[in-house]
């Protein structure tokens, strides 16, 4: 099995949203569906980024990488290079 780490972004809120998953297409429809959570504040979320890895391990160890750089321009050249 394949797991995820995405980007998710939100031109209404102008953010990004970094997460992990094994179902990218199930995850993104459960960020747009009525829920809790930061991303419940928008319903625009698109995918601008995903990157697998072959546990789920090393996918949440990405993900917090990721989460530290708390760099907006780091994001977006991730982004760029893909």
């Amino acid at each position: 099995m394949k797991y995820w780490v995405y980007i998710l972004y939100s031109g209404h809120l102008d953010k990004y949203y970094v997460g992990s998953t094994q179902d990218i297409e199930g995850r993104l429809q459960r960020h747009l569906a009525a829920h809790k959570g930061f991303t419940s504040h928008a319903k625009d979320w698109v995918l601008k980024y995903q990157e697998p890895f072959g546990t789920k391990s090393e996918a949440v160890k990405r993900e917090f990488q990721i989460k530290k750089w708390k760099s907006r321009a780091m994001i977006e050249r991730l982004i760029s290079q893909s």
